[in-house]
């Protein structure tokens, strides 16, 4: 694992002393401009970032974690950070907490003030706009430790704490089946989320498996907003062939999709039948409640901490990263009762 980069490596590509270095990087007067523009050029290369607590932490740790996510707003991830917390506090450290609002830009910004120094390694849940992934490549090559939760990309060998969102969605179909549907859409996040397409294979096996024909048109696209979700099951709806049972990528979701049902005096679970994921308190609050996928919330957050503990502890070790995929549990409502 590479280090982070110092000042004392910029001196030693240059040859020139640690101090020069430092003045340079500084803007002192008293550094010959040629000088101070190849330890300029070189920092910017090696992609190097002032540790602004270097002062007080030469020989100590910060005992602190960034953690990001996308809205605490989300009764998934604020459960989650509750979690997360509580595994730091009890092995000494304490939370740098940001979220970034689904802004890619925003997960910029937290990725770089979290990485100079304050933090010993991050946590994070990737935004619904992030594609690119830049960020977090420059952050593994300083060897800042990096884990992800939930939301997580392919490209980056990091360890990571998910949940099997293709076995879940593949369950949830089969119930919807079982159930007496014959016709079942699936109101998916965007199209770049790593869990919303996870969740879009397994309920395509399912469909396949149960000798169903696939019906790309059922698959339908979202924001993580209600609004949005109401109008694409208005849109929905319109087929003449139209669905008799949904699986909704979220239960914030869910709701959009039972107010738009609801418009349309649409009978749940008579004429349509619902499940969503993450079993969120109201699930069990509105009428009619709702099927959901119960995930293992406290769990994610402490193997995500256990896991990037472990690299810290071992850090500059060869650590190889660890997956861990945690199952999770259909709890059956009323949104999806079979008929009489």
């Amino acid at each position: 694992m590479r280090h982070q980069v110092t000042i004392k490596d910029i001196a030693k590509r240059l040859n020139i002393s640690v101090a020069t270095v430092s003045r340079a990087l500084r803007d002192l007067p008293d550094i010959h401009p040629d000088t101070k523009k190849m330890v300029v050029d070189l920092a910017l290369e090696l992609d190097y970032q002032p540790n602004v607590l270097a002062t007080s932490l030469v020989k100590s740790k910060t005992k602190t974690l960034g953690v990001i996510v996308p809205d605490l707003g989300y009764y998934f991830f604020s459960t989650i950070l509750k979690s997360i917390e509580e595994a730091a506090i009890l092995a000494g450290y304490s939370l740098l907490i940001t979220q970034t609002q689904e802004s890619y830009e925003r997960e910029l910004i937290n990725i770089q003030n979290l990485s100079r120094g304050q933090v010993e390694g991050i946590i994070i849940s990737l935004s619904r706009e992030t594609v690119n992934l830049d960020h977090l490549t420059r952050l593994q090559r300083r060897g800042i430790p990096l884990v992800f939760f939930d939301r997580d990309s392919d490209e980056i060998h990091a360890s990571k704490v998910m949940v099997d969102n293709e076995q879940s969605a593949y369950e949830a179909v089969k119930h919807l089946l079982l159930a007496g549907c014959k016709r079942i859409a699936f109101l998916a996040g965007p199209k770049n989320v790593s869990v919303s397409n996870q969740r879009i294979s397994g309920y395509l096996r399912a469909l396949a498996e149960s000798g169903v024909k696939e019906d790309l048109k059922l698959i339908i696209h979202s924001d993580y907003i209600q609004d949005s979700a109401t109008l694409c099951t208005q849109e929905l709806m319109k087929d003449k062939n139209r669905p008799d049972g949904i699986l909704v990528v979220s239960d914030r979701l869910a709701l959009g999709v039972l107010v738009a049902l609801r418009g349309l005096n649409i009978s749940v679970p008579e004429e349509v039948k619902i499940v969503s994921f993450n079993n969120e308190p109201i699930c069990s609050i509105v009428s009619p409640s709702i099927s959901s996928v119960s995930q293992p919330l406290e769990e994610i957050g402490r193997l995500s901490v256990e896991l990037l503990l472990d690299q810290i502890n071992h850090k500059g070790e060869d650590l190889k990263a660890r997956v861990e995929v945690l199952k999770t549990q259909l709890m059956v409502r009323e949104s999806s009762s079979k008929r009489n």
